[in-house]
């Protein structure tokens, strides 16, 4: 898709430079989803869609520290493994 993923046992669970340089995008469960938002509504927003309304949230990264960045990427990695064991 033209811009670096993470995955985790093949799913995808974050994107970086997407839609572009400035931003990246996370999966997470709607639920931290909401809470991101409401404790960090400038660095945070769902993206469009249901791909927002399962999880997928956006990212500023000029708005987001390493510690922040490093929490969102954990909790994301996370829930793509958990849902990998639901398939299973």
């Amino acid at each position: 898709m033209g811009h670096p993923d993470f995955r985790a046992d093949g799913r995808i669970f974050a994107t970086l430079g997407y839609p572009d340089r400035t931003s990246a995008m996370v999966k997470v469960t709607p639920e931290l989803q909401a809470v991101m938002i409401r404790e960090h509504p400038a660095a945070f927003a769902p993206a469009a869609g249901a791909w927002g309304r399962q999880g997928s949230t956006m990212v500023k990264l000029a708005l987001v520290d390493e510690e922040l960045m490093g929490e969102a990427l954990t909790e994301a990695r996370r829930h793509a493994m958990s849902r990998r064991k639901k398939a299973r």
